[in-house]
């Protein structure tokens, strides 16, 4: 099965298909569900955010309000920040009873192995895009789990090197992943 672009999701719906509609929900959906689960931390606010998310892309789409069929990505993104936000004006105006963090919220198991893939799946394709000597040292450190010394010997240099090598490695995978999260 090939998969459909976005330009073809955009001219699905607006021809009206149905298809493209589902498309266009399977293709974003988890998407958006994440962003809503981190930025909430709640499943039903979660669900809450991307049922209203979908109906406004929707909207938008069917009223050719989408100014570039190829950003549709950015621009569901866009839409799910835009629901977020007004989530929390509401929240502010109506007053929390009980902090999000006391709310004892948790997740079901089995949206909690598929939160787990997708991020695993990040991380993946973050690691990657790293230099294979960034990649080599993270690995020794977090998945091998070896000391400091012990990937020094293993590399070659001095464990301060290590611990720079790290810290570099580190910044550089939170920027690639930031880019890879954003895009």
């Amino acid at each position: 099965m090939l998969a459909i672009t976005d330009t073809e999701i955009v001219a699905g719906i607006q021809n009206g298909y149905t298809e493209s509609e589902s498309a266009l929900y399977e293709k974003y959906s988890a998407r958006v569900y994440y962003l809503a689960l981190r930025e909430t931390r709640s499943q039903h606010d979660a669900e809450d955010i991307r049922a209203d998310t979908f109906l406004r892309v929707l909207q938008a789409i069917r009223g050719n309000h989408v100014r570039s069929a190829e950003a549709l990505g950015s621009f569901v993104l866009g839409v799910t920040r835009n629901v977020l936000r007004e989530f929390y004006a509401r929240r502010r105006q109506m007053g929390d009873a009980v902090p999000v963090e006391e709310a004892n919220l948790s997740i079901p198991s089995h949206e909690r192995a598929y939160l787990d893939r997708e991020v695993n799946i990040a991380i993946r394709r973050t690691i990657e895009r790293l230099k294979p000597r960034e990649r080599q040292v993270l690995q020794m450190l977090f998945y091998e789990e070896l000391p400091t010394e012990e990937v020094a010997r293993q590399v070659a240099i001095a464990p301060e090197r290590v611990r720079l090598l790290k810290s570099r490695a580190l910044k550089h995978f939170r920027e690639i992943h930031r880019r890879l999260s954003t895009s």
